[in-house]
């Protein structure tokens, strides 16, 4: 029953994930704010819930590895999914056709995951109104790195890509698009608290340990709607949302840490944890690399040479896993 639930709970993920991407395309259509800026904000965001509920249940289940492991494993896993799909849709170079404010939001990526490394390494358990001071050092970063996003993306617009007629949306008005991404988004919501319950069950079944299954169990699980909704905006041809909602979703999850913290009553969650996340800290950094790679540099004709970074991004992400899982 327990593998029963969690399956039930990653497809009424999945299903719920694929409306979402829908309506927020058609959000972007309607407004000024364009695919760049609603994936990386509310499409980002919306797909983050399941790691919100997933995180705070841990915390609640007193597992604040699954927690932890969660956050960082389902940016690892993330970066995963652009990579796969940016090899499977190798001809349409969707990195080719990314705008240029994809390259800050990928750098606060980075920068995010060198601060996390640290966090992890020193441990500092030292709280400040009930959260870590390393966890405010890092929702100061985000802050500051969403601020600078927003700025810099004004200064330097791009112009915008007409979309194929066929993938119009304009049948769906803004406010239907509106009501129908929040329900999505509270469906999701839900399943969530199903996968963390019925993961950290699984956990105790399999004997394979939180930190594993956090990692890499839940996270897979609950990147799902990143997954389903990258595929969905490909296929609208809104490469923007795509690579928006996957890199904006790794900003957005760091605030989850600091939720996370303020849940954790016996002081720094990042102290409290294991050391394994440091690998899989250093494995997001590495990976954020090897996208900041395929964004910067000059488009490739040949499909071949241009996938390069992405199958070095797939390599690099299971020799990660292997090192986490022997640990």
């Amino acid at each position: 029953m327990v593998f029963l639930g969690f399956i039930v709970a990653a497809i009424i993920t999945v299903l719920a994930a694929i409306k979402l991407s829908t309506y927020a395309d058609a959000i972007g259509e309607k407004t000024s704010l364009g695919g760049m800026m609603v994936g990386t904000i509310f499409l980002a965001g919306a797909t983050s819930l399941p790691e919100v509920t997933t995180s705070i249940s841990a915390i609640v289940l007193d597992s604040p590895d699954i927690a932890v492991g969660n956050v960082f494993g389902s940016n690892m896993f993330n970066l995963l999914i652009i990579a796969s799909f940016d090899l499977y849709f190798r001809k349409q170079q969707i990195f080719k056709n990314a705008e240029r404010a994809h390259l800050y939001t990928a750098s606060v990526g980075l920068l995010l995951a060198v601060v996390a490394l640290l966090a992890l390494s020193l441990k500092i358990d030292y709280s400040f109104l009930g959260i870590g001071v390393d966890i405010w050092i890092l929702m100061s970063v985000y802050i500051l790195g969403i601020w600078l996003i927003s700025s810099l993306s004004k200064k330097h617009p791009q112009e915008a890509v007409v979309e194929p007629e066929e993938y119009n949306m304009s049948a769906i008005s803004l406010k239907r698009a509106v009501i129908g991404f929040a329900i999505a988004a509270i469906i999701i919501m839900g399943a969530g608290t199903l996968l963390t319950i019925t993961g950290d069950q699984i956990a105790v079944i399999t004997g394979l340990g939180a930190s594993f299954v956090g990692s890499f169990l839940i996270a897979a699980t609950t990147s799902l709607p990143e997954a389903v909704s990258v595929l969905v905006a490909l296929q609208l041809k809104n490469y923007n949302l795509a690579i928006g909602s996957i890199l904006g979703s790794n900003l957005f999850n760091i605030l989850i840490l600091g939720a996370s913290d303020l849940f954790y009553q016996k002081g720094s969650i990042i102290a409290a944890v294991s050391d394994v996340h440091q690998i899989t800290a250093a494995a997001v950094g590495i990976l954020s690399i090897v996208i900041l790679y395929a964004l910067i540099r000059k488009p490739r004709e040949s499909s071949i040479r241009y996938a390069l970074p992405s199958v070095v991004l797939v390599i690099l992400y299971f020799i990660s896993s292997f090192l986490i899982f022997i640990q």
